[in-house]
């Protein structure tokens, strides 16, 4: 009896053990590949419109003062105006009474100048302005080895908090991307258009699906708040940036991907990428984009992190709207 139970389990036990390895061989693959997802970031910006583009209302007091311009004889809305009307229904409540009618009468006045200048068109630019959202990637073969090294370092020193120092990011980031057309392989990329009240929505929306592809963003700078999950790793000392090493295996079919954002005031359109002519064009526009343009900007790159790898495998599944230029 004993020997036929062993003879049952024994089977059963080699089973167990078969699928208890092959469960570890997946587990420990699987961690490999998401150990690869790391991922920089360089961002910031505000979907308010700048002050220097808002309305500001002006008035206009004729010389030797004497109260509000108003656009008829008579005077102003100063005492020649009150005095003949002193006395309506008596006491306080008169005065109350003119009082109120003046401020209506200004109004009335302020808003007819406004229209007679085009100011009433500046007040619904304003307040509810047309924007581009704006998207462009770039993947590169990894032996264009400089590249990380120096978005880390752009990474370190960017002010993200204002709007000339994301005007820089995106000039340094163009340029960095610029200087190794030769590891060029794919792009992609387009603009969105949307008005201010949902362009925010829009533009979280593009940083969010490309920020949920990597596991774990090793190095970020978003409105001037640097982090850094792995210091070692993702800020490389001064030494290695005057002479930078190999940060990923360059085997072959591995690739580095960069994402450049930008919410911009206005019509803006890059266009489309099918050639290296296309892409050098596109990346000339978004890195030239004026500071008081600009309304938030999100640069983001895989892999990050010395040592991990983004292979063609995992190019074609996280990004497959790609182009080969």
């Amino acid at each position: 009896m004993r020997k036929k139970i062993q003879q049952t389990i024994k089977p059963l036990l080699k089973t167990v053990f078969v699928l208890g390895l092959v469960l570890a061989l997946a587990l420990g693959h699987a961690d490999g590949a998401l150990a690869a997802r790391s991922g920089g970031r360089i961002g910031g910006g505000s979907f308010r419109v700048p002050s220097s583009r808002t309305y500001t209302p002006r008035t206009y007091a004729p010389p030797g003062g004497g109260g509000y311009y108003a656009p008829y004889p008579g005077g102003g809305f100063g005492f020649p105006f009150i005095l003949p009307f002193w006395g309506i229904g008596g006491g306080f409540g008169g005065l109350f009474t003119i009082l109120i009618f003046i401020a209506i009468a200004n109004f009335l006045v302020q808003s007819f100048r406004r229209a007679s200048s085009g100011d009433v068109e500046e007040v619904g630019y304003s307040s509810n302005p047309n924007v581009s959202v704006t998207r462009l990637q770039v993947g590169l073969l990894a032996q264009a080895r400089d590249l990380q090294p120096e978005l880390n370092k752009i990474a370190e020193f960017a002010d993200t908090n204002s709007p000339e120092g994301r005007a820089e990011v995106l000039q340094e980031t163009s340029l960095a991307l610029l200087r190794h057309p030769e590891y060029w392989v794919y792009a992609g990329g387009g603009t969105e258009q949307a008005k201010l009240s949902s362009a925010e929505g829009q533009f979280n929306r593009l940083a969010l699906a490309e920020r949920s592809k990597f596991s774990e963003e090793t190095l970020s700078n978003f409105n001037n708040q640097l982090k850094a999950a792995r210091t070692q790793d993702a800020l490389p000392s001064s030494g290695e940036l005057d002479n930078p090493t190999r940060l990923i295996s360059e085997g072959p079919g591995e690739y580095i991907i960069v994402t450049l954002l930008a919410a911009t005031l206005g019509r803006f359109e890059i266009p489309t990428i099918n050639t290296t002519d296309d892409l050098r064009q596109a990346l000339r526009q978004i890195g030239s984009l004026p500071s008081e343009q600009l309304l938030a900007i999100e640069v983001l790159w895989t892999p990050q992190a010395e040592g991990d790898t983004l292979t063609s495998d995992d190019l074609l599944a996280e990004y497959p709207d790609l182009k080969v230029v």
